[in-house]
């Protein structure tokens, strides 16, 4: 069953019935890495195991992005991703709420009552244990487990997920991406990292060394740090292992960064169109060449060693179909 998303309270009603009860979690979800899918999980488990809804509120923009503009981070995954995200762990509706000033001033028990009692008639409802909610942030998992007493809702506080000793957070995917480690970024998201996008028309220099390329547009902000990766890339309906640059090519004093995938299994005359980029491995640093054969040269190794990657690894298999945004 398709997901729905629903705008505001009185939307879930039509949608789903005045009155009927639902199990929830609350949060942004950046990424749906391990620890959300360990919460949202059970929020689908407990809804099946009593016949009632599986809902998710979630928030957009982020709300760091209002009240603290120069600190908002990178998000992972745009608002279409996570969307598509919560249809595949089965969940029956999103309550995608507008973050703005007025809805910041709301009080932690406001927020309650408007959103879970009111909007959602929550029976019970999922979250982690670090839950903060409400004007300033003030509410809290205690506050909510109180509320949920005094209102007749469950309250279950999920632990976290770790690996390695440490705990998976969106904090934790971003500053693994943002710094190259797109292997440890997959395992903390139980998937390879991913970048959606349009296909944009390039310099055509890549033809000029015998390695065409396909470069994206991504929507995303977070980008893994320039370099080059043994990746898969999505396009024209079919998957392609593939070695991608990401950064600046100084080799040809380039300005802005771009994302260029050259696909292993052969060139595709195609110059538009929607592609995706899954990241598998950080093979190395971006680098200035003196002459573009000394490029071409490096270009030739990295191909090799992206062979054998895919080769000797085994390699989970995705769905060729690029994600929505």
């Amino acid at each position: 069953m398709p997901l729905a998303v629903i705008h505001s309270p009185h939307e879930w009603d039509a949608r789903f019935g005045a009155g009927q009860r639902s199990v929830v979690s609350v949060g942004t979800f950046d990424g749906l890495h391990l620890g959300h899918q360990r919460i949202l999980r059970d929020v689908v488990e407990r809804a099946r195991a009593t016949s009632q809804h599986s809902a998710v509120v979630t928030f957009d923009p982020h709300p760091v992005r209002v009240l603290r503009p120069e600190q908002a981070p990178r998000m992972i995954e745009t608002l279409g991703q996570r969307l598509q995200g919560f249809e595949r762990m089965g969940l029956d509706g999103a309550l995608v709420l507008r973050f703005d000033r007025a809805f910041s001033l709301l009080s932690p028990r406001e927020f309650l009552q408007a959103i879970l009692v009111d909007g959602l008639h929550a029976a019970s409802v999922s979250v982690g244990e670090n839950f903060c909610f409400g004007h300033r942030g003030a509410g809290d998992v205690g506050l909510l487990s109180r509320f949920g007493g005094e209102h007749g809702f469950e309250v279950v506080i999920a632990q976290p997920v770790e690996i390695g000793g440490r705990i998976v957070s969106s904090t934790s995917v971003r500053t693994a991406i943002a710094e190259g480690r797109v292997e440890e970024g997959s395992r903390l998201l139980g998937r390879p990292f991913a970048l959606t996008g349009e296909i944009r028309r390039g310099e055509g220099r890549g033809r000029t060394i015998l390695f065409p390329t396909l470069n994206l547009q991504p929507e995303q902000e977070l980008l893994p740090m320039n370099g080059v990766y043994a990746t898969e890339s999505f396009v024209a309906g079919g998957s392609y292992p593939s070695v991608t640059n990401v950064g600046t090519r100084p080799t040809f004093d380039g300005s802005g960064i771009t994302v260029e995938s050259h696909l292993l299994g052969g060139e595709l005359s195609i110059m538009s169109g929607p592609m995706g980029v899954r990241f598998h491995k950080r093979l190395r640093d971006e680098q200035k060449f003196s002459r573009p054969a000394e490029l071409r040269d490096q270009i030739a190794r990295d191909i090799e060693q992206a062979r054998q990657y895919f080769t000797l690894r085994d390699v989970p298999a995705h769905s060729s179909e690029i994600p929505r945004a």
